[in-house]
């Protein structure tokens, strides 16, 4: 398989390349304080992921206002509106990958950028804003009303990039969740690019856990990704 053939990647954003985590266990132990800083990151992501697959869950991130009274309420931290509001707002400052921006400019002198993504086009914004305003097409559950893994989603996007000459096998999908991205994009014939962001670490973090779809690449870096792209490309 050849890098030639691509002309646009599609990215999933959150988890990819800003780290949600890292974002998520700040706010937590900023607001929680003591009570905070004696639970473990395994124990709030833990709490984090089980609030996301809740039934009722929302859009994120105005979601992570309800997240964070389920998260406080599990572990016996401190608990109000403000900090739960809070928790949303915060994704202002959710920090990229240390590699994102640099690899993203890497990969803009050969792709497309496209980033699609389950949030919200106001928190979408403040990440691209985050990551140097990397994108030449934005699709947020805003524009599609479904979410990934919702197939509508995948579907929406190749709409989006046809119109734009840009055909099915121009596309290289780029995510690290398995369960919202690999798996779902696999099936429906993409082809995918892993980036197992959580590669040295146990557990499935904040990320909904699933099994396990082999890719097409297989990074555990952004870096690694643009590595492989100049490799061939130049």
């Amino acid at each position: 398989m050849s890098f030639k053939q691509f002309k646009a990647l599609t990215f999933d954003v959150v988890g990819t390349l800003i780290d949600f985590e890292a974002g998520i266990l700040n706010h937590v132990r900023e607001v929680a304080g003591e009570a905070g800083k004696a639970c473990s990151d395994d124990d709030i992501l833990k709490a984090y992921r089980e609030a996301r697959a809740m039934p009722d869950s929302g859009w994120w991130p105005d979601d992570l206002e309800r997240c964070y009274h389920l998260i406080a309420n599990k572990l016996g931290l401190p608990d109000n509106d403000e900090y739960a509001r809070g928790l949303a707002l915060a994704v202002e400052n959710f920090p990229a990958f240390p590699d994102s921006i640099e690899a993203l400019k890497r990969l803009h002198k050969h792709f497309k950028l496209v980033a699609t993504t389950n949030s919200q086009i106001w928190a979408l914004n403040h990440m691209a804003k985050t990551l140097d305003e990397p994108f030449d097409v934005r699709v947020t559950v805003d524009d599609v009303r479904f979410e990934k893994p919702d197939p509508q989603f995948f579907a929406y996007t190749r709409g989006v990039l046809a119109t734009q000459g840009i055909v099915f096998e121009e596309i290289l999908h780029v995510a690290q969740s398995q369960y919202h991205d690999i798996g779902v994009a696999m099936r429906l014939g993409y082809q995918t690019c892993w980036i197992e962001r959580r590669h040295a670490q146990k557990g499935s973090g904040g990320t909904l856990e699933s099994e396990h779809t082999k890719p097409h690449y297989h990074f555990t870096s952004l870096a690694q990704l643009a590595d492989a792209v100049e490799q061939e490309l130049g």
